[in-house]
């Protein structure tokens, strides 16, 4: 690229950061009260997010073949369990991940 198309690039990477981070409060800010559909999604897309991260981590697990997902299987365990003893995502996702990459590169 040329030194032109550096800068233009570079500017359009800044320009939409800035629209992403400042277009929500220019949208929803001062004393107006936060719309209903906002506070649904704020509600929802958490957990349709994990949702799709789950079945895009599994869809290419083959049950028939090389450890037949069982260090998948035995990570997943892991996450719900941190999850019910201790109720703090950040410790549950770091913990399965942990599990599944000492599971996959030590054991199988």
């Amino acid at each position: 690229m040329t030194i032109f198309q550096q800068i233009i690039t570079i500017a359009m990477v800044v320009l939409a950061t800035m629209i992403t981070r400042f277009l929500p409060f220019v949208v929803f800010g001062g004393n107006r009260p936060t719309p209903k559909y906002i506070q649904y999604l704020g509600y929802a897309l958490p957990g349709a997010v994990f949702g799709l991260l789950v079945v895009y981590s599994l869809k290419d697990v083959s049950l028939l073949s090389g450890s037949h997902g069982l260090p998948e299987l035995i990570a997943i365990a892991v996450v719900v369990g941190l999850h019910l003893w201790k109720r703090q995502m950040l410790l549950s996702i770091a913990g399965g991940t942990i599990c599944y990459m000492l599971l996959v590169q030590l054991i199988f």
